[in-house]
């Protein structure tokens, strides 16, 4: 058993590297090639505002940031990438405090293509005062006039986490300490999409998954855990299949108006290396509602329900509780076989000040319920939760956010990239 296991972290390891290899020679060769040609744009900008900077500190502020957003609208319309950094902290119920630096790469697949979309490689590392690792890397891209579409998710995570158990009794009476719920968890993810266009808005095609939690230093809590003691701490898991969507948004990362509605199923089994066999549904529903003539005012709301069943490991049950749903729970605390949630969201970009563009300041608030269950007849036990949140635009309808949640005895504080859906 231990030379199985051995051979799966190796296998891992490989897989991790491969990846990390080619998204960092695509994003190195993309960002030198446009750097070389944003070069003239930057000096010209520099020239035409330079003489026209005050004597006042704000002043000078003013117009450095309008020399900035005139470099980024010229590389926007040549086509051009255009980077992002940000760093700040964050508070999750399970990482505790967070230190984390994030990056934004958007760029042109085609920059001869007026019509296709930029696309984007949001990315963040952060350390926790729990003495934790957090790395994402998520991808969102568009080839060949829309026609093909290739994103792309990598987690990694080796974090002190804690495991109530399985089901909502389990997640709400199970008290949390450091010898009941503890443990130390290893967790990645590779996770890439194709799809294809058979008609406008229609995308179908395969999807791959590949994750592996580790477990160890469990406490004598998660040690008795029946759960926990039919799969063990080592669970490599290897899935494929298909994804089927309709996409009419405007823009996939920051949507104002349009609809997605996707189903994806994945089979997880020996026969791509794991050590597991079940299959996932995933039913996922977004609608976006532009509420004035000035872009910038949006309600949107997200259902979404993920189904799985056979030999499920605890690591990879339906969880709530991710920066993408309800926001304010502890990630992991109310996991199952099965989970369904629903969000309500207003969103509200300001306006500049004597005119009608839209500026780069804005707000959210959300009200959501999620339920999990070990049956989909099973839906008695809800989970509110509401938040507030602060949106700066740091490209085009690229924002960082600022989220605060609270849930029904948490709160969390969520420094990330992009909308959470």
């Amino acid at each position: 058993m231990k030379q199985i296991n051995s051979r799966i972290q190796q296998r891992s390891i490989w897989r991790l590297s491969l990846l990390f290899a080619a998204i960092s020679l695509l994003f190195t060769a993309e960002l030198s090639a446009q750097e070389k040609t944003g070069r003239a744009a930057r000096k010209d900008s520099i020239k035409a505002t330079k003489t026209t900077e005050g004597k006042g500190f704000f002043s000078k502020m003013k117009v450095r940031a309008a020399r900035k957003d005139s470099i980024k609208a010229v590389k926007i319309a040549e086509g051009k990438g255009i980077f992002s950094v940000l760093g700040g902290p964050g508070y999750t119920p399970e990482l505790k405090l967070i230190l984390a630096v994030g990056t934004l790469y958007t760029f042109k697949t085609d920059k001869e293509d007026e019509l296709i979309q930029r696309s984007t490689l949001n990315s963040s590392l952060g350390v926790t005062s729990s003495g934790g690792i957090i790395f994402k890397s998520i991808l969102t891209s568009f080839w060949k006039e829309d026609k093909i579409r290739i994103n792309a998710n990598l987690f990694l995570k080796d974090v002190p986490d804690h495991y109530w158990g399985v089901g909502y009794d389990e997640g709400l009476n199970t008290p949390k300490s450091d010898s009941t719920t503890a443990y130390d968890r290893f967790w990645w993810q590779v996770n890439p999409t194709f799809l294809f266009r058979l008609k406008k808005n229609f995308y179908v095609g395969p999807v791959l998954d590949f994750n592996q939690t580790i477990a160890s230093n469990e406490s004598q809590g998660v040690l008795d855990d029946s759960y926990y003691q039919q799969y063990g701490p080592n669970n490599y898991n290897g899935g494929a299949g298909v994804v089927v969507q309709y996409d009419s948004r405007d823009i996939p990362v920051n949507a104002y108006r349009g609809t997605l509605v996707q189903f994806q199923t994945i089979f997880y089994g020996a026969w791509l290396g794991g050590v597991n066999n079940y299959q996932l549904v995933d039913i996922d529903f977004r609608k976006y509602h532009q509420l004035a003539k000035i872009e910038g005012q949006t309600f949107a709301w997200n259902i979404r329900g993920r189904f799985t069943f056979g030999e499920v490991p605890y690591a990879e049950l339906s969880q709530l509780g991710s920066p993408m749903d309800l926001r304010g729970y502890t990630w992991g605390r109310f996991r199952n076989k099965s989970m369904v949630y629903g969000i309500a969201e207003y969103r509200h970009m300001f306006m500049k000040r004597a005119s009608d563009e839209r500026g780069k300041h804005g707000f959210v608030g959300w009200l959501a319920a999620g339920t999990i269950m070990s049956d989909v007849s099973d839906m008695d036990n809800w989970l509110p939760n509401i938040g507030l949140g602060y949106r700066y635009e740091v490209q085009p309808r690229m924002n960082v956010r600022f989220d605060f949640g609270v849930g029904r005895d948490n709160v969390g504080f969520y420094f990330n990239f992009t909308e959470a859906f």
